[in-house]
């Protein structure tokens, strides 16, 4: 058996989760948040054998809060975004490798284009350099390159791309990171007695008609909506998904030890082992 073959085998023992935070979450959060992110991340190796690969967004939004130009620019083309991305990307991955180091952990950036997963062979190179990764005890931070795609071949948003993510690499749970505490039974910044949706058992397509698809923060391109179709993409590969609000403390902690926060989404059907 080869060394990388004898590496990779390390972590089969290991639950696998992926966790995908917003740009909103990221910026307005910043360093302080971040770090608490990583030590939760050191803990659930450490105290309940789960090994996380960590999605990201934030790369546009941080350049954009440095570019005048392009800080209060709402339509922009796609060469600004590219440009923006391109700007923002070292920056959110300083703010990640200062979380992680001071931790006692080590990052990994991956950027990403829809081709690296819908291509097979693009794909299983994806996989193996994750796995890799991870048995090295090295924490993949995830982020779409932005920077190269396009608009027709782009995910979409970072849920997508986190639920894509979770099926190719094996993942038992998605939990998604936003700033609310969860799927509510309606708006409750107009309904005072909305109430949260602790357990849902499928993402139907009459939900999804009901949720707006243009919710997503200032910052962020995805809303309620795109979470969902995430929950519903994941689900429908073996994958749980949980919607948690991330400034929460100790959340990641929480999910670990199935307790009653945010909205646990079901999987569809039992993930095949082959």
């Amino acid at each position: 058996m080869s060394k990388s073959q004898t590496e990779t085998k390390s972590t089969q023992g290991m639950r696998r989760w992926v966790v995908k935070a917003g740009s909103n979450m990221v910026l307005s959060g910043g360093p302080l948040l971040l770090r608490t992110w990583m030590q939760q991340v050191a803990q659930l190796r450490r105290e309940h054998n789960i090994e996380v690969i960590w999605v990201t967004s934030g790369a546009i939004a941080s350049a954009a809060d440095r570019v005048p130009s392009a800080r209060v620019k709402k339509n922009r083309t796609l060469s600004e975004k590219q440009a923006l991305s391109a700007i923002g990307q070292p920056m959110v991955m300083d703010l990640y490798n200062l979380a992680l180091n001071a931790t006692g952990l080590l990052g990994a950036q991956i950027l990403l284009t829809y081709d690296d997963i819908a291509d097979d062979q693009r794909r299983r190179n994806f996989q193996n350099t994750v796995e890799q990764l991870l048995a090295w005890d090295v924490t993949p931070v995830l982020n779409e390159n932005d920077a190269v795609a396009t608009e027709e071949i782009k995910f979409g948003d970072n849920d997508s791309l986190s639920a894509r993510v979770a099926w190719v690499t094996r993942a038992e749970r998605l939990l998604i990171l936003t700033d609310v505490a969860g799927l509510y039974d309606s708006d409750p910044r107009k309904n005072p007695d909305a109430q949260r949706v602790t357990n849902l058992k499928r993402v139907t397509q009459e939900l999804l008609d009901s949720t707006d698809k243009g919710s997503g923060s200032s910052r962020g391109t995805g809303g309620m909506y795109s979470k969902l179709s995430a929950a519903q993409l994941a689900a429908e590969h073996g994958v749980e998904t949980w919607l948690v609000q991330g400034d929460v403390p100790s959340v990641l902690l929480q999910v670990a030890n199935n307790a009653d926060v945010g909205t646990r989404i079901d999987a569809m059907r039992r993930r095949s082992e082959k």
